[in-house]
């Protein structure tokens, strides 16, 4: 995922969404994958990034408050 794409993930069997690069969550939390989904998708296609949702519990692999490598100036 890249810095601003948006990610649909389930921890302790609530689902959020949050957005890649920023350590807090997008809005509420939702019961269902399907009502996070579809609010994390509009998310994303307001902001014109991608969207993902996780199968696993949590966000993705990469650390919060990481920067992708793309996003870091040399």
């Amino acid at each position: 995922m890249a810095a601003g794409d948006i990610e649909t993930f389930q921890r302790n069997g609530i689902w959020f969404n949050r957005i890649e690069g920023e350590a807090h969550t997008l809005g509420s939390s939702f019961n269902t994958r399907e009502e996070a989904a579809r609010v994390g998708r509009g998310a994303a296609v307001a902001r014109q990034v991608e969207h993902s949702v996780r199968t696993e519990e949590g966000p993705s692999a990469d650390d919060v408050n990481e920067r992708h490598p793309r996003d870091i100036i040399g």
